[in-house]
């Protein structure tokens, strides 16, 4: 009933808010940096929260966690409506965000502090200290998802691969109480991937889930992590989240490693994430998004074998690391990629212009 309800009030929201978000002006205009065509609905993100709010007020009823859940995604959403509609300062965006925080923090009574066994001596637990753990894990992740909204269909398909993986891991592990929440999460965010990717015939031709979206999918994702590893019977364990939310998580802390080492603002907009890189590379805006999206796909797999086979905790996360390094070090030389790449495609229309031309 509650899959059905996702889907459904998705689609309908979409309908039913178009209009009055070109009318009051919620839409994205190109510019400098934005090269899409038109005004864009920012609707995608307000679709997908009614339609969880409504399906979970179905299949959790009086539930104290979910309605916690619920009224810190209302605020979220709130937020990044007004970030949408002014460009909200970075001080304020951030002390936002850690006021819906502690929503989870102290009102949920949920927080990061069973690290598990990280470096092979033991499980390491932090206590108290983990709450401020989870304050910077609910500002990165917010954060993560909100800079990976860059291409058409990125953000929501990450996002899609991120709530399946831990549905699979809630299912594994039979966390039937929790099963439904990641579920419709997916079946929510499935309409607007299909207007965002202009699947959908009809007077709706793209729209944009905006900064409510990907701030209301960063906090999700990290909800669900939270209560996947830190309860009394763990879904998962805490490293097997990294690989997870894996694409967002180095995206995010590479670009940021990188603007610090030049001095600037950790939070200031660039087109250097990885789907910018993919675009100058010479991929189109499809490719890019369906290479990235078979990254994570690959690391969220990475991350469900190892804990179905339950590799060391140790092992996952100096795998995690190396991978992490890997890929700095791959987007600090990637003009030799871009540069390979941009060489055979040109050899490549050469080619085909030389074969066109002996043919006539």
């Amino acid at each position: 009933m509650e899959i059905i309800a996702a889907i459904a009030i998705s689609f309908a929201s979409v309908f039913i808010l178009q209009p009055f978000a070109e009318k009051i002006g919620l839409v994205d205009k190109p510019n400098a940096r934005k090269l899409h065509k038109g005004s864009i609905p920012l609707i995608g993100g307000i679709a997908f929260y009614i339609a969880t709010l409504t399906a979970c007020l179905v299949a959790f009823p009086g539930d104290k966690l979910i309605t916690l859940f619920l009224i810190s995604s209302a605020f979220v959403v709130f937020l990044g409506v007004l970030d949408d509609y002014h460009n909200l300062s970075v001080r304020s965006r951030i002390v936002s965000q850690i006021l819906i925080a502690s929503i989870m923090v102290y009102g949920a009574g949920k927080y990061i502090h069973n690290l598990g066994d990280l470096v092979g001596l033991g499980v390491i637990d932090i206590g108290i200290a983990g709450t401020i753990l989870t304050f910077i894990a609910v500002i990165g992740a917010i954060n993560a998802f909100n800079m990976t909204d860059g291409i058409d269909g990125l953000a929501g398909s990450l996002a899609l691969n991120t709530f399946a993986s831990i549905g699979i891991l809630f299912y594994l592990t039979e966390q039937g109480s929790l099963l439904a929440l990641p579920v419709i999460l997916v079946c929510a965010i499935i309409p607007y991937l299909a207007f965002n990717l202009s699947l959908v015939p009809g007077p709706v031709k793209k729209i944009f889930m905006g900064d409510a979206g990907s701030m209301f999918i960063g906090l999700s994702v990290i909800w669900l992590l939270t209560l996947g590893t830190q309860s009394d019977a763990p879904a998962f364990r805490t490293v097997t989240a990294l690989w997870i939310i894996g694409i967002p998580l180095m995206d995010m802390a590479a670009i940021i490693y990188r603007r610090v080492r030049k001095g600037q603002s950790a939070f200031l907009p660039d087109r250097d994430h990885l789907h910018h890189i993919f675009l100058r590379a010479g991929f189109s805006s499809r490719q890019s998004l369906a290479i990235i999206f078979s990254l994570s796909l690959l690391y969220s797999g990475f991350g469900i074998a190892g804990e179905i086979y339950q590799l060391p905790e140790w092992f996952m996360f100096v795998s995690f690391l190396a991978v992490f390094v890997l890929y700095c070090y791959a987007l600090m030389h990637v003009w030799k990629l871009v540069r390979f790449v941009r060489r055979a495609t040109v050899k490549r229309l050469r080619k085909k212009q030389a074969r066109l031309a002996s043919a006539k």
